[in-house]
């Protein structure tokens, strides 16, 4: 059997176009993109300060707001159910809103690029975690939660040859089928 490198070129380079375009468009174009996680959630038994007195319990969690785009991120706005005690790392400017439904929102008026901001929150039981935190957006939607794993990373070299080995895999099945398809057609 020989190869139609012909063929193997027409079907290739709307592939590699496909890649480079979209890597290209991920390079040139600026917004923003806004992501938040939950960071650590605990509760804390405390000692009462009286030798005899009942230890008190206290909840807390997190929540990080990163803009991983390269445009600034304009009027960030994490809402609650109820503001409790609030942490915000590092310590930069924002304001706190009420809603009209009740509720409050904390206001960042501006993200910068890779920046990130950890908001840390303090309160008592019956109250939890899943009570407090309500949306996290800006001005041009809202941000993409995700869930956080911890696990080893790949080193940037892996990457690379995954990638390259993805690629040519699916330029030798477009190949394959297409050969397949001129045999039965046969």
């Amino acid at each position: 059997m020989t190869v139609d490198w012909n063929l193997v070129a027409s079907i290739s380079m709307p592939i590699i176009t496909l890649f480079l375009g979209a890597l290209l468009n991920k390079l040139i174009e600026s917004r923003e993109k806004l992501i938040a996680h939950l960071g650590y959630i605990s509760s804390h038994r405390v000692r009462s300060a009286e030798p005899d007195g009942e230890p008190t319990l206290v909840n807390t969690h997190s929540v990080i707001i990163k803009n991983t785009g390269r445009k600034a991120a304009k009027n960030v706005r994490l809402g609650h159910t109820f503001l409790p005690d609030v942490n915000v790392f590092p310590d930069v400017d924002y304001t706190t809103n009420p809603l009209p439904g009740g509720g409050t929102e904390i206001v960042f008026p501006t993200l910068a690029p890779k920046k990130e901001v950890t908001v840390s929150y303090l309160y008592f039981p019956p109250d939890t975690w899943e009570r407090v935190n309500t949306h996290i957006e800006s001005d041009e939607g809202p941000a993409k939660i995700v869930q956080v794993l911890l696990q080893q990373q790949p080193k940037p070299w892996q990457l690379k040859i995954i990638w390259f080995l993805i690629i040519v895999g699916l330029i030798a099945t477009v190949y394959g089928l297409v050969e397949a398809i001129k045999w039965y057609a046969i």
